[in-house]
């Protein structure tokens, strides 16, 4: 075609047969080219990634439809786990809570909604650690009369079975509705929040606690904790009716070993009803009351529960109890055979309730712990401390940090010391004590914690030649 082209061109120049001058053999092809057309025809959703099997099309489809379908049981082990591992961790915890026991579905559950996550507080659960915290996290904004209550009598079918410790350290009042149309004079605690001067009740555990059959530790703080400039007094009120509440639902917790309720500004009358309820209660052995507005009846109260239940651990600091309240505790510390530790810390018993707790201690066998730091105790009370340490076999930690002992007073307590070969730990910082005193005390401390940890390797049996 190119040859008769190229003739039919020189025909038109004249018949002649001669070449066209402008046309050379490189032209002419291009010219040839030009009357051609070059088309790629691919499929532009062609991929080379080869088709998944069958198996894994189907684990998929499980995974996207779990809600709807949770199929786990019915799945081979291993398959089982690729689904566990690919599941959200945003599932209804109507589907996942008793279904899916996997401890690194729920580590991943937890790990991506805290950012610090300890299980040894958890007793080494993700699970328990996630249910435990779920709820203590409703607890924390529950506002009655706003919040559906359902949100919590809902969960508590699903974290009955796992949870054994609640750590609630806000309880959030109920919100007034300003009815006042003038909000421009009210302070910042009124009119953000609404809370007038009126009687603020928390959410009730009434319905909660006694529901939850594993449950042994419960502690509790009923105040806000990021109030900010909104701050009032009415946010740090535990009224009567919350302690009635409190103390009915503790009644019924029949497992709770663990009880501790601060900063709630419990008074001697709340004291009292909670006492009335712990009364005989079958398993609780430490009370923590510390940090609350507690006076010498309050401690009157406690001291009947120390006869009246299986008490171990006691701390009652940071309250107001004078030397009334103390020769209570003493008195029933005279008789008691199971607390082994007692905390009045940053009370005001002074000499005489040191002296009736020397004198208890002079009886008591169970004892090993004593903290009376910051309790204005002097010379009179090392006196008979003195006494108690030449005689009891039994305490291994006292503590008179804070108190005005003076020199003869750490003399004293020397020389009681030189007869005991039981006390590990005594704390006589800021107690006036001169430093010769207080360095042969702790020499002989040093003594008798060595002879602690020799004395388990003298009692084993001697291997026979």
């Amino acid at each position: 075609k190119e040859k008769q082209s190229l003739s039919r061109m020189q025909q038109a120049a004249g018949g002649r047969g001669r070449a066209i001058p402008w046309l050379s053999p490189s032209r002419s092809r291009l010219t040839a080219d030009s009357y051609c057309v070059h088309r790629i025809i691919e499929d532009p959703e062609w991929c080379l990634v080869t088709v998944p099997p069958l198996a894994e099309l189907c684990l998929q489809h499980i995974v996207q439809n779990f809600t709807n379908n949770p199929v786990l049981d019915h799945l081979l082990p291993e398959d089982q786990r690729k689904v566990l591992t690919r599941l959200p961790t945003h599932l209804p915890l109507t589907v996942t809570a008793n279904l899916i026991s996997d401890e690194d579905y729920w580590k991943r559950c937890c790990t991506e909604r805290w950012q610090v996550c300890d299980i040894s507080n958890h007793g080494g659960s993700w699970k328990r650690m996630f249910f435990e915290r779920h709820l203590e996290n409703i607890l924390k904004c529950f506002v009655p009369n706003t919040t559906d209550p359902n949100q919590v009598l809902e969960l508590i079918p699903l974290c009955r079975d796992y949870v054994r410790k609640l750590e609630v350290d806000q309880f959030l009042p109920p919100v007034k509705e300003d009815q006042k149309e003038e909000t421009d004079d009210l302070s910042g605690s009124e009119s953000d929040f609404g809370f007038g001067k009126v009687c603020i009740h928390h959410y009730d555990l009434g319905a909660l606690v006694p529901a939850l059959p594993l449950l042994e530790e419960l502690h509790l703080t009923y105040g806000v904790k990021d109030c900010g400039m909104n701050f009032d007094w009415n946010l740090f009120k535990f009224t009567h009716q919350d302690c009635c509440n409190l103390a009915a639902a503790v009644k019924m917790c029949h497992n709770l070993k663990v009880f501790k309720l601060t900063q709630s500004n419990v008074d001697d009358d709340k004291t009292r009803l909670l006492v009335r309820s712990l009364l005989d209660h079958p398993s609780l052995v430490e009370l923590d009351l510390s940090h609350n507005l507690i006076g010498d009846k309050g401690a009157q109260a406690v001291s009947k529960l120390i006869n009246h239940s299986k008490l171990e651990i006691l701390h009652l600091c940071n309250n107001q109890i004078c030397d009334e309240g103390a020769r209570a505790l003493a008195q029933a510390l005279a008789k008691n055979c199971t607390l082994t530790s007692l905390n009045l810390r940053l009370n005001y018993v002074e000499d005489k309730g040191g002296e009736a707790m020397g004198c208890a201690l002079l009886t008591n066998t169970t004892l090993k712990s004593l903290h009376l730091g910051g309790n204005r105790l002097a010379e009179q009370t090392a006196v008979l401390f003195s006494q108690v340490l030449t005689q009891n076999s039994t305490l291994t930690c006292i503590n008179f940090s804070c108190n005005p002992i003076g020199p003869d007073g750490g003399k004293q307590l020397l020389e009681g010391l030189r007869c005991n070969q039981t006390l590990t730990e005594f704390d006589l910082r800021l107690a006036e004590v001169d430093k010769e005193s207080e360095y042969l005390i702790s020499q002989m401390l040093w003594a008798n914690r060595d002879a602690a940890c020799l004395q388990p390797l003298l009692q084993q049996p001697a291997e026979p030649l």
